[in-house]
C-alpha cells in the first residue's frame, strides 16, 4: 500500500510516516518512480510505534525497543528491551519528581500572594493630600 492508505488506516500523517522512516522506525520499498510502498503488517507496525510513543518513548528509544518485536524469540534482544524501557519509567518518574517540586514552589508563590491580596483588601484607602 502506498503512504496514504497507511495514513488513512492508521491516522498517522504523512510526514509522521516518512518521519518514522528516517528514524529507522518503519520501513518501506519504493516503486520506479520513487513512491513508498508499505507491507500489510506496516499497519501493526506504526500502531506499535503511536504506543510506544504515548507510553513517553522517544524515537532514539523506540529504534532500541524495536527489535524485541521483530527478534520475538531472542531472549538478549528482550532484556535489552527491559531494560530500555525500566530505564525510560525511571526517567518519567524523575521528571514527574520535578513537577511536583515545581508545583510546591509554585504553591508557596499563590499563597504568598493570597495573604498580600487579603492584606490589600482590608488596608484603609490612602487619604489624598490637598495642598
Amino acid at each position: 500500500m502506498r503512504i496514504g492508505e497507511l495514513s488513512k488506516r492508521t491516522g498517522v500523517s504523512p510526514r509522521s510516516l516518512r518521519y518514522y522512516e528516517e528514524q529507522g522506525l518503519l520501513t518501506s520499498s519504493r516503486s520506479d518512480a520513487g513512491q513508498r510502498h508499505y507491507s500489510d503488517a506496516a499497519v501493526q507496525r506504526v500502531s506499535l510505534i503511536r504506543q510506544l510513543f504515548d507510553a513517553g518513548m522517544s524515537s532514539r528509544v523506540i529504534v532500541t525497543v524495536l527489535p524485541c518485536v521483530d527478534v520475538p524469540g531472542d531472549l538478549g534482544v528482550a532484556e535489552e528491551t527491559f531494560t530500555a524501557m525500566m530505564r525510560e519509567r525511571d526517567r518519567i518518574d524523575a521528571d514527574i519528581a520535578h513537577l511536583i517540586e515545581t508545583r510546591d514552589a509554585l504553591d508557596v508563590l499563590i499563597t504568598a500572594n493570597s495573604r498580600h491580596r487579603a492584606e490589600l483588601s482590608t488596608a484603609p484607602e490612602p487619604v489624598a493630600q490637598s495642598t
